[in-house]
């Protein structure tokens, strides 16, 4: 479908396609190398740190164990407001697979779980001015009210039909949005959920991608770009400074999944040392890895030159070179 409407302004700066190769080479070597056995784990741990930190970033001080401890159902002494902060985006979140990042509905329907009973017009788009501020100086002030649905609207016909690579349209999705300030409040945490669903659409990894860690890390850079965008009128500044975010967070997805595998390759080295004989069943028992998971560490240890199997397939046994 041909691009029609508003075109949100910014260029494509070397920077920019220097990155979008990078993350894409990135993308590409943990597609075909995470730890298929430890997932479900990963999936967990790294949406605790997505929560997490997207909510520091709006000054809630829930840490990560309390966070964690949330998830899992356990009482946890804190502000009233801030533990409902937490349980509104454990709701959020765990509704992404079931939510159009191209229609309206689902971002209103997002908004009202994200911010059930710490908002008046939680679910609905803001009927008010805003402004935004640095905590001294009105920084941003944000379209009327009026012009909203209408903007939103505009805004995901653009990011649905648009021909730019899906990392760089979900970066001018994420500025544009919080340009946009559609709601009286969560506009940060939901313009930074937005994106994530964005990117989910071009790679699913993007769903368990913890890129708000790295944002928190550089919060007053996120707010300066922001900022500095505004004067320019134009997004580039931030669609570069959210780049590097997902490249960093990608690049210690791919350090964590390297240390699994080590260790998972340490431990199947292990159980043959003491065990030259033992089964692919034994070994999965042990490690907790399936049985594709064993073969892909079996086939890892024989092409690295440190495992070998001597004799036949029944009767043999597995010997350490190294």
């Amino acid at each position: 479908m041909p691009q029609t409407g508003y075109i949100p302004p910014f260029s494509v700066s070397a920077e920019i396609l220097r990155l979008v190769g990078d993350i894409s080479e990135l993308v590409g070597r943990l597609d075909v190398s995470v730890n298929q056995s430890r997932i479900p784990q990963l999936r967990k741990e790294n949406r605790i740190k997505t929560i997490q930190s997207s909510l520091a970033i709006e000054n809630n001080s829930m840490s990560l164990e309390q966070v964690t401890a949330i998830v899992e159902g356990k009482r946890v002494l804190g502000p009233p407001n801030e533990i409902t902060e937490v349980k509104n985006a454990i709701d959020a979140y765990n509704l992404m697979l079931e939510l159009n990042p191209y229609k309206a509905k689902d971002l209103l329907r997002a908004h009202g779980l994200m911010m059930a009973g710490l908002v008046d017009e939680c679910g609905r788009f803001r009927n008010g001015g805003v402004g935004v501020t640095d905590g001294v100086h009105v920084v941003h002030i944000a379209p009327p009210a009026m012009r909203v649905p209408q903007l939103i609207a505009e805004l995901i016909d653009w990011v649905k039909h648009t021909d730019t690579h899906p990392l760089v349209s979900s970066c001018v999705f994420h500025y544009e949005f919080e340009f946009i300030h559609p709601f009286a409040d969560g506009n940060g945490r939901m313009g930074r959920m937005w994106q994530t669903l964005l990117l989910m659409q071009w790679r699913p990894l993007f769903a368990w991608l913890p890129v708000e860690t790295i944002v928190k890390e550089n919060q007053q850079e996120y707010y300066r770009v922001i900022s500095l965008c505004d004067s320019k009128g134009e997004s580039t500044a931030f669609i570069e400074f959210m780049l590097r975010c997902l490249y960093d967070a990608l690049t210690e997805m791919e350090k964590s999944n390297q240390k699994s595998n080590q260790k998972s390759n340490q431990k199947i080295l292990n159980l043959i040392i003491a065990n030259p004989a033992i089964s692919m069943r034994e070994m999965q028992e042990e490690t907790g890895l399936s049985e594709s998971g064993v073969k892909k560490v079996i086939r890892q240890l024989r092409e690295a030159g440190l495992l070998v199997r001597e004799g036949g397939a029944k009767g043999g046994h597995w010997k350490v070179t190294k």
